[in-house]
């Protein structure tokens, strides 16, 4: 298997982890607050508690999966545009490897978290402030805000417009997504910018993916997408 189908194959898993999140968080997490600004501490420490293993599922999936996936894409699309545009390709590289590592360090402090929660069970005061505390981090490292994500899709993407690689499509939804992540920095827009960036990357990882698995395969797919 080649760099590029190993990139299509990761830019998949990337979506597939972000469905997984959006999923979870709609059926299990919405009732608790999770991902907005009235989460409900004491439920989510209960529920945590009750279902650690439920915990490091969700946090392995969206976070350590999602990384080490992203790496692969990244490392794949630095390739294919180098050839082209070397200095783009080492900026959106640089930029994205920062993502990767952001991402994976919010998943394994957040596992970490679940943990120490599930062993001060029977202490859900001291339980609910380590959680706080520990779940800020988590929010600051990427799982509040979107910077680096924003960033990297909106720079991968241009660059990769610039060499020929996306097309129009492509491009467009990476620009889109990519600004939304960047919105997300501001308070006001926090949860509507990310809710948009979340979907977009879903649907821009999925048109990514097929670029690079269908490269060289057929002149629809150049046509069509790239």
């Amino acid at each position: 298997m080649t760099l590029t189908k190993a990139g299509g194959l990761a830019a998949l898993v990337c979506a597939a982890t972000y469905i997984f999140g959006f999923v979870f968080l709609v059926t299990v997490f919405a009732p608790l607050g999770f991902g907005s600004g009235e989460i409900d501490v004491p439920a989510v420490v209960t529920y945590t508690a009750e279902n650690p293993g439920m915990m490091i599922l969700w946090n392995t999936t969206i976070y350590v999966v999602n990384a080490l996936a992203l790496t692969v894409l990244v490392v794949a699309l630095h390739r294919r545009i180098a050839a082209e545009r070397p200095d783009a390709a080492a900026l959106g590289g640089a930029i994205g490897l920062i993502w990767a590592t952001l991402v994976l360090g919010a998943g394994m402090l957040a596992n970490v978290a679940v943990e120490h929660v599930h062993a001060l069970a029977a202490d859900p005061e001291a339980a609910a402030e380590l959680w706080s505390t520990l779940h800020a981090v988590e929010l600051g490292l990427g799982g509040g805000n979107e910077i680096a994500g924003g960033a990297w899709i909106l720079a991968v993407s241009l660059a990769a417009f610039a060499s020929g690689i996306f097309g129009r499509i492509p491009a467009g939804i990476g620009a889109v997504s990519g600004f939304a992540g960047l919105l997300t920095i501001l308070p006001p827009l926090g949860e509507v910018a990310g809710a948009v960036f979340g979907l977009g990357a879903i649907l821009w990882f999925i048109v990514a993916g097929i670029v690079l698995l269908r490269h060289r395969q057929t002149p629809f797919a150049q046509e069509t997408f790239a």
